[in-house]
């Protein structure tokens, strides 16, 4: 039996639809690789799917620039080019634009080329926009400058902490013990002499971390004086 006629119409059903493209599909692209073989034709097929997918047969050794450039020239009076180069040169000129105003605020915001025939309302605004981007510049350096001071205190407390265990390691270890003392063959001279170098090395530990936490407290004094000025200076 023969087979029925196929009523051309859009296929209803999405899924039918996609297998039914990809066989024809498929066939039309046999078809050109028969022709090109066979008749050392030059074949070129491109189509689109309903999702623009896009599935494209080339004869071997052939491109579709070549392609298009033959029926180009072939047709004589039809240059598919021009437009998109026309499309191209605009494109152009608005990204020149662009660039020249761009340099020109530049300038500007260094105080170059103010001569330009400036209206006082566009001096005004550069102005406002200079205090503006100022300020945005000063909050962000007191930002890093905190930042910078809360992880030195860290380090700083840290540091006071490791330098106050240490000395109460420091300590214990020499409290006067007398089986400590009398470990130079029972001379309680060399012990006594032990103990007061280690008494006199302890206290000078602690004159020593008087003066750098009052020398840290000054540092802070300073600091806040310093952040006072930029304040008062903005």
């Amino acid at each position: 039996m023969g087979r029925g006629k196929i009523e051309i119409k859009l296929i209803e059903n999405p899924t039918n639809r996609q297998v039914t493209y990809s066989k024809r599909r498929n066939g039309i692209f046999k078809k050109a690789h028969e022709l090109s073989v066979l008749c050392d034709a030059k074949v070129s097929l491109i189509m689109f799917s309903k999702n623009n997918k896009m599935h494209e047969y080339i004869s071997p050794g052939l491109t579709t620039k070549k392609v298009i450039d033959q029926y180009q020239k072939t047709l004589g009076d039809i240059d598919l080019w021009r437009s998109h180069y026309e499309k191209m040169l605009q494109n152009l000129k608005k990204l020149n634009d662009i660039n020249h105003k761009l340099r020109r605020q530049i300038r500007h915001r260094i105080g170059e080329g103010l001569d330009d025939d400036l209206s006082f309302q566009q001096l005004r605004s550069l102005e406002e926009d200079m205090v503006s981007s100022i300020g945005k510049i000063r909050e962000r350096k007191f930002h890093v400058i905190k930042t910078r001071t809360d992880t030195c205190r860290k380090k700083v407390r840290s540091l006071e902490q490791m330098n106050g265990n240490l000395l109460l390691e420091l300590k214990e270890k020499c409290v006067i013990h007398p089986q400590f003392l009398l470990h130079d063959e029972g001379d309680p001279e060399s012990a006594v002499a032990l103990a007061n170098g280690a008494s006199n090395l302890y206290a000078f530990c602690q004159h020593q971390t008087h003066l750098n936490l009052h020398h840290h407290h000054l540092q802070d004094h300073q600091d806040q004086g310093f952040k006072t000025n930029d304040l008062r200076l903005a």
